[in-house]
């Protein structure tokens, strides 16, 4: 018992430390995203998004860049740009980037993981959206296409402030409430995901022994771990999406827990499929579904498995070419951090926390300006188990925390 109460205590510490860690780096990713889609409106996107040429997979991949990098809230943007008429592989390219080619995203996996996985997300979330191009252009799915056109309600929704320049809107107290609540907002969505990802992390590190992940990843130990043969890296790279398939955890929550499979020896390829995975989760696959149809949902997700699959094995070799591969033993354990000494990271956070609050007022600034009635409280399955999941989280750290104290 007395055990347990340690690895408890510990694993809730390594939650949090893990958390503390990342903080600056979310803070000032949602504030660059909010600047974004304040100043640069959606329609202006969509209207430049037209059929599937080069020029349209452009112009999806660069807004994608500039815009959200939460995977759910990408779903809904980019059923918007394809419901107005943009090609499904723009729409696929802009969602892709959206998740993957983003500031905070890769400070968070700096953070973490190291320059090569920044590199291996980058590089690589370029290669799947041309690998997902490409296989759009192979398999024609226009039967797909037509049926999920026809399931989508045209609804627009258009911003007042679309025509005003943006130097009179940078001046305007109204668009920086705006901006404060583009930030709350970009939390609301990830926030759950975020805290679930870094509870599991830290459970994980403490609690699991190391024989799971050398038995879930094949080849993950033992005199090949360092240099694994070409079955172990594909079997790895199998293994990740289908482990994060069933996950709740999105593109921000899962770092962490990527960090942890490579301190246990996954390679490198393992755990950019498990990175690039978070657009195939459960609830990802509901959602689609919801929006396109099931027979259009599923196609999305097997579409997604053969890209993440190939751009992760190519990522790999090429940094193998290249001698570039990160070590796996050189990841410091994180039980063996010091997480909350006084450095750079501390002070980063201290300055970014300010700028959050300045943003929080700014939101409810705006929030109690608006006599706003229109609650419309989600209770889709996805959302019940998300509560569920967040409580035990939050009883499990608070718990910890306490053992901790004791």
């Amino acid at each position: 018992m007395e055990n347990f109460l340690q690895l408890w205590s510990e694993a809730a510490i390594t939650s949090i430390g893990f958390f503390w860690m990342a903080l600056w780096a979310f803070i000032l990713g949602y504030l660059v995203s909010s600047l974004i889609q304040v100043f640069i409106t959606r329609s202006r996107m969509q209207q430049a998004m037209g059929k599937d040429g080069p020029r349209s997979m452009l112009l999806g991949t660069f807004f994608g860049f500039i815009s959200s990098s939460c995977s759910f809230s990408a779903l809904s943007t980019t059923r918007a740009i394809f419901n107005k008429g943009a090609g499904l592989a723009p729409s696929m390219a802009f969602m892709l980037a959206s998740t993957n080619l983003v500031i905070e995203l890769g400070m968070v996996i700096a953070i973490f993981l190291g320059w090569q996985f920044v590199v291996g997300e980058y590089v690589g979330g370029i290669i799947l959206i041309l690998i997902t191009w490409a296989l759009i252009r192979i398999t024609r799915p226009k039967r797909l296409i037509a049926q999920a056109r026809q399931q989508q309600n045209d609804e627009q929704d258009e911003d007042e402030n679309s025509q005003m320049h943006w130097k009179t809107r940078l001046a305007s107290m109204q668009s920086w409430e705006k901006i404060g609540q583009t930030y709350v907002m970009e939390w609301q969505m990830v926030w759950r995901d975020v805290l679930i990802g870094f509870t599991v992390a830290g459970i994980i590190s403490a609690m699991v022994p190391q024989s799971f992940f050398q038995t879930l990843f094949v080849g993950s130990a033992g005199e090949n771990a360092a240099n694994p043969g070409f079955p172990e890296v594909l079997a790895q790279t199998l293994i990740g999406p289908i482990a994060a398939f069933f996950t709740f955890i999105g593109s921000m929550g899962n770092i962490p827990l990527a960090a942890v499979l490579f301190g246990q020896g996954v390679t490198f390829a393992g755990v950019m499929a498990f990175i690039f995975s978070d657009l195939v989760v459960l609830p990802v696959l509901r959602i689609n579904a919801k929006y396109y149809g099931w027979k259009m949902a599923l196609y999305l997700l097997a579409l997604m498995l053969v890209a993440i699959v190939i751009a992760a094995l190519v990522m790999h070799y090429s940094l193998a070419f290249l001698g570039l591969l990160p070590d796996f033993t050189a990841v410091t354990a994180p039980g063996d951090r010091e997480f909350f000494k006084l450095n750079y990271q501390s002070v980063l956070n201290a300055i970014l926390f300010t700028i959050n609050c300045v943003l929080v007022w700014l939101w409810y600034r705006a929030k109690q300006a608006q006599c706003d009635h229109d609650h419309q409280d989600s209770t889709s399955l996805t959302d019940k188990v998300l509560s569920v999941f967040t409580l035990l989280a939050f009883a499990w750290l608070l718990g910890g925390i306490v053992i901790s104290f004791m």
